[in-house]
């Protein structure tokens, strides 16, 4: 049997029969529904063979999508992580100038008396031993201080200054052993002296007569005595009672207002505070 291709048939034959066969394919399609049905089949039946040729590429695709999405993950973090830093820096300095206003409001509100010669001083060093208490704040006569002014915190009398520079000053601590500050009872009126023992946490009444009206938990202020300290300004709290009848004097010690052991702005009052002062 001869094939139509075979090796009998001639090359001229076979193409014109291979033109022929696509020509009328052409027409069938062209213009009978069953081209399209045969088209549609076999598209079908080449899909999945389409699909197995693509999966590679999917692969390729999906991996390459996962290495992008997670060294796009991976910057992010690093970028998230850099500016959580710099926020958490920010919140730190933001609960610090937060906290460092209050302490400014508190300073500045800490009395009722109106003087426009107060300013605020931040400590530079503490220079404190066993019985001398002084620290070194960044104000000096370049600023218009000068010996003797008032010195307080946010909470109340810190002591006064001392060996005024060119752009620093000491502040001779309450509780140094040489600084006297003359008190009054603030529930009473009774006026006396507040000595510095050489603790930073402790200070002792002078002179204290054993029938004196006095009581723990008084309150001690500034009495305005001798225009060095302006009258008003909370000092200290009676901790501490001892009336031996076998002394001439009873021990009455007190626990400074000012949180002296952790000062680091302070308020320097006018020289004219004492002047214009009203009692609240």
């Amino acid at each position: 049997m001869n094939l139509l291709f075979g090796r009998s048939i001639s090359l001229q034959l076979r193409l014109t029969v291979a033109v022929v066969l696509s020509i009328i394919l052409i027409i069938g399609d062209r213009y009978t529904a069953g081209g399209t049905f045969v088209r549609t089949t076999l598209n079908t039946l080449v899909s999945p063979v389409l699909y197995a040729a693509n999966i590679p590429y999917e692969l390729f695709n999906v991996s390459a999508q996962s290495l992008h999405t997670r060294d796009r993950l991976l910057d992010e973090n690093e970028t998230l992580r850099a500016k959580q830093l710099l926020q958490s820096e920010q919140l730190q300095q933001f609960q610090f100038l937060l906290k460092e206003n209050n302490e400014l409001r508190a300073l500045l509100g800490a009395s009722s008396r109106q003087s426009h010669d107060r300013q605020i001083a931040q400590v530079l060093s503490v220079r404190s031993n066993r019985y001398n208490h002084q620290v070194v704040i960044n104000k000096g006569t370049i600023d218009g201080v000068s010996e003797g002014q008032a010195v307080i915190d946010e909470l109340g009398l810190v002591g006064q200054l001392t060996h005024v520079g060119t752009t620093t000053s000491r502040v001779l601590l309450m509780t140094d052993t040489t600084h006297a500050t003359p008190v009054r009872i603030l529930r009473n009126d009774v006026s006396m002296v507040v000595e510095g023992i050489g603790k930073i946490n402790l200070v002792q009444l002078a002179h204290v007569s054993h029938s004196l009206d006095i009581r723990i938990g008084d309150i001690l202020v500034t009495s305005g005595l001798g225009s060095r300290f302006p009258e008003g300004y909370p000092v200290a709290v009676v901790t501490e009672i001892d009336r031996d009848e076998g002394l001439p004097f009873a021990k009455v010690y007190a626990e400074p207002i000012a949180q002296l052991d952790r000062i680091r702005l302070l308020v320097i009052l006018g020289e004219n505070d004492t002047e214009v002062s009203n009692e609240p």
